[in-house]
């Protein structure tokens, strides 16, 4: 579809014969953009790991800066066992310095402390700094990926190969959007004591003042963690955790477009899942939560398994390098004396020191702010609002008909209610597109009821409209027949 039509349609489900009316207070049904074939998605409920939606959730995707929490992760472990301290001293290395960013772009030869560079890997998603802390655990960051690799299998994702310390692309390197949300429960679960460095606002370091990539952590919705990600190759990526009267839920988004529709999407999906369980707190019986989800339009999609491409290099979020695949592997100016004594790595000491004792301090929250709307499709399009095309007319024609073809019956196939007619007229061409053999002799008609659009199909002999609405039901779109009035 085109891309002002994925960013503005807002499709409504409609079941047995009636147009779902949204309830006060629910958003409207958003209709999932369908060319998008790295989207997926996970909602998860914390304390029982239960699956509120999936969407290609077992569908290989490139975890881009995602990676990143298993790196802390494995310095959070090493930090509880006292392999380490906050406060050892790192060198940073040719290799580390050479990182393309987003970075910190210390030079070769200088030196940061193991406190300071996780928390430039987790506010700045620092591509150098990811790279230091696994040198100085693991010795070489070959080592650490793959303990990195290691620990995945242990904690059950099945789906996941690491293969680089920041995420930066590599073929070999892919994971799952279910994969990620089970790295979510575990980082949080074993580490409460370091999981705040996930959810930092920002980081003064050197005279600077860094911002967390992460823009859903200052809207005042709970938001607390955990990491953002995006290369080329994977699109915009999110893992987001919000805690809402006591109860806790992961998200995961993969494959977004925008920074700001993915943070969107997240955000819808998250109110969707909270909403699950507060009316399951308030005794309504919702067993299958998914359904839940799917009855607010989350749900129309393609192929779940494309090739995986090859990704060109771009900054967090896209941020800075943009759309160019230009790197810049030159580092800052060489420091003007070496320090003459830095941290051994853990493999290179007689006996590790004992496990420090503080845990960093939450930095203060950012003025809570709500969030810009809703995305206007699902997982699609820009943040900004899109100008439509000026219209002749305050009504748009009707659609252009065959005046000689008389119907071949009279019964109708409905794929949609819109409070927008222009929105309605879309999304029916877009569907005569998609399935032009089932819809080859029918007329396309939109008709308004008690203010809502509904895009039809009419002209149809039974048989065929049947046929048709198996075959749009069998790839996920929603639609109905009407019998003859």
């Amino acid at each position: 579809m085109n891309a002002v039509f994925a960013r503005r349609f807002l499709a409504a489900l409609v079941l047995g014969g009636v147009v779902l009316t949204p309830a006060v207070g629910v958003a409207p049904p958003v209709a999932q953009s369908s060319d998008n074939s790295r989207y997926a998605a996970i909602v998860v409920d914390a304390a029982s790991g239960e699956v509120l939606f999936s969407r290609f959730a077992d569908a290989r995707r490139y975890p881009a800066s995602i990676t990143k929490v298993m790196t802390l992760y494995l310095a959070f472990e090493a930090l509880e066992s006292g392999k380490v301290k906050l406060t050892d001293t790192l060198t940073v290395s040719p290799r580390a310095a050479s990182q393309p960013p987003s970075k910190l772009g210390l030079a070769a030869g200088q030196t940061i402390s193991l406190d300071d560079a996780m928390r430039a890997t987790a506010v700045r998603s620092a591509n150098d700094m990811a790279v230091v802390i696994a040198e100085h655990i693991g010795g070489s960051e070959g080592r650490f990926t793959q303990m990195m690799t290691d620990k995945a299998r242990e904690l059950g994702m099945e789906q996941t190969r690491f293969t680089t310390a920041n995420g930066l692309p590599d073929t070999r390197q892919a994971t799952t959007a279910r994969d990620l949300s089970i790295l979510s429960r575990a980082v949080m679960r074993d580490y409460p004591q370091y999981y705040r460095y996930l959810g930092l606002h920002d980081w003064f370091y050197n005279g600077r003042d860094y911002r967390n990539t992460n823009g859903l952590l200052a809207t005042g919705r709970g938001y607390d963690g955990i990491k953002t990600g995006f290369t080329n190759a994977s699109g915009y990526n999110l893992a987001a955790s919000s805690v809402r009267d006591g109860k806790r839920i992961i998200t995961i988004v993969m494959g977004g477009r925008s920074t700001a529709s993915r943070n969107a999407h997240v955000a819808e999906l998250m109110d969707t899942g909270f909403e699950v369980q507060r009316r399951r707190g308030q005794g309504e019986r919702i067993q299958v939560a998914q359904a839940f989800f799917e009855q607010r339009g989350y749900g129309v999609s393609v192929d779940p398994n494309p090739p995986v491409a090859y990704a060109s290099l771009s900054d967090e979020d896209g941020e800075g390098v943009g759309s160019s695949t230009a790197v810049a592997y030159v580092a800052g100016p060489p420091p003007a004396a070496l320090p003459t004594e830095i941290t051994p790595p853990p493999s290179a000491r007689a006996a590790p020191p004992p496990p420090a004792p503080r845990t960093p301090a939450p930095a203060q929250r950012a003025e809570a702010r709500t969030p810009e709307g809703m995305t206007a499709a699902l997982n699609g399009g820009s943040g900004a609002t899109t100008t439509a095309a000026p219209r002749r007319n305050a009504t748009p024609p009707a659609p252009t008909r065959a005046a000689a073809r008389q119907p071949a019956g009279r019964w109708t196939v409905q794929v949609g209610a819109f409070r927008e007619e222009t929105v309605a007229r879309n999304w029916l061409n877009e569907v005569s597109r998609r399935f032009r053999t089932q819809f080859t002799d029918a007329q396309r008609d939109v008709q308004n009821a008690d203010g809502w659009y509904r895009s039809r199909f009419t002209g149809m002999t039974e048989a065929s409209a049947q046929a048709a609405c198996e075959t749009l039901s069998a790839r996920r779109v929603t639609c109905m027949v009407i019998r003859p009035s």
